[in-house]
């Protein structure tokens, strides 16, 4: 099954310089296991492929229910020297919110 980060997580996005950083929050705590298990770094940096240029780093925060992910050179530079229109990287949150992630059947069972 197919399910957007949407119905899991809920996420906040911010920079510094040229790094946009994105925590993905769980919804509920049994969520959790599931971002950490299917939201790899490498994944990341495969949906924002053509925007994030640089490495993506990703941290897990058990004891929040979270990771941070940091998407380095995605921000043309960063907020005073870029010329994106989202030069802070704000959208970036509900982007990554659109990320498909594929569970089983199991697993959807968490859903309900």
């Amino acid at each position: 099954m197919r399910v957007p980060l949407l119905r899991l997580a809920h996420s906040r996005s911010g920079d510094k310089g040229d790094t946009s950083n994105i925590g993905l929050i769980a919804l509920r705590p049994e969520y959790y296991p599931l971002l950490v298990k299917y939201v790899t770094a490498e994944r990341v940096k495969a949906h924002f492929a053509g925007i994030c240029f640089g490495e993506v780093r990703r941290f897990e925060l058990p004891n929040l229910g979270a990771l941070n992910f940091l998407l380095q050179q995605a921000l043309g530079g960063g907020g005073t020297i870029s010329l994106r229109t989202d030069a802070q990287g704000k959208t970036l949150s509900p982007a990554l919110l659109k990320m498909e992630i594929e569970i089983s059947a199991r697993e959807a069972g968490l859903l309900l």
